[in-house]
């Protein structure tokens, strides 16, 4: 569960309603027909703008968005380190069987695609084509959020419009012109707030994710084909880690143990 998510939505809702609170009445900010104009515009704006398949997933993207993904950079390169070493000790042929016991789909494909002997550029062409599609379906996503953080203000607009039309049509009763006026506002409140609030918070956060796990299948690409090349493991390490900010890289070491009498890989964060 990603708590910053789920703290930023709760803070935000009880600083405005602690402010308004303060200030006046929580009661005169809640009007059923402008929630019904911001929310029903939006829907149908968006339903106009998207095809229904694509909104069906709505529920599925937002997971990602209060569901933290553990994606372990480290893990990764230890991983990919630890296929070299095997690649260098026992070709690339003993890859297979280590291929089919990794848990990602992305780096499992591009190590049976260098086991099968396929030409390296042509490795490199399938999987970059496969990251493409893959940041391109994370843009939908994220449009759909951006499209109703920008259809929110325009409706609260609108509402508001209405609101002043049918204030204006009252004019011969000058006690209603102040109460009519807060109602037509409050419309252009309620679009802002889930606009800035929920809707295109909710996209940063899904570019976010995105560029997490695109920047990690950029690091899978880069270590399958130095393997492929025959690097040695320990220059892999270094190449990979280039990919990662300062605190985030390991440090690949041998390191003799006195149980086994043989090499142990030992995996150390460091803050170089």
């Amino acid at each position: 569960m990603d708590l910053a998510t789920i703290i930023g939505i709760i803070s935000g809702m009880v600083i405005f309603f602690w402010a308004i609170s303060m200030g006046g009445s929580l009661g005169a900010f809640i009007d059923i027909p402008s929630a019904l104009i911001v929310f029903g515009g939006v829907l149908a704006a968006t339903m106009i703008n998207y095809p229904f398949a694509k909104l069906l997933d709505v529920l599925k993207i937002l997971k990602n968005v209060f569901k933290e993904k553990q994606l372990d950079a480290g893990e990764i390169i230890k991983n990919i380190v630890s296929l070299a070493e095997t690649a260098r000790r026992e070709g690339l042929l003993a890859l297979e069987e280590a291929a089919y016991q990794l848990k990602d789909e992305f780096l499992q494909k591009g190590i049976l695609l260098i086991v099968d002997g396929t030409d390296p550029e042509l490795v490199r062409n399938i999987l970059e084509t496969e990251l493409a599609f893959l940041e391109e379906r994370h843009k939908e996503g994220q449009s759909i959020f951006e499209s109703m953080g920008a259809l929110s203000p325009a409706f609260g607009l609108i509402g508001t419009i209405i609101g002043l039309i049918n204030m204006l049509g009252h004019l011969d009763n000058p006690e209603a012109v102040g109460p009519g006026m807060a109602v037509a506002l409050i419309t252009t409140f309620y679009g802002a707030v889930f606009a800035n609030l929920l809707f295109i918070p909710i996209a940063g956060k899904l570019k976010v994710r995105s560029r997490e796990e695109i920047l990690l299948k950029e690091v899978m690409i880069e270590g399958m084909l130095s393997i492929q090349a025959g690097e040695n493991p320990r220059i892999i390490e270094e190449k990979l880690n280039a990919f990662l900010s300062p605190k985030k890289r390991y440090n690949f070491r041998k390191t003799k143990t006195a149980e086994s009498g043989g090499e142990d890989l030992a995996w150390q964060q460091t803050t170089r």
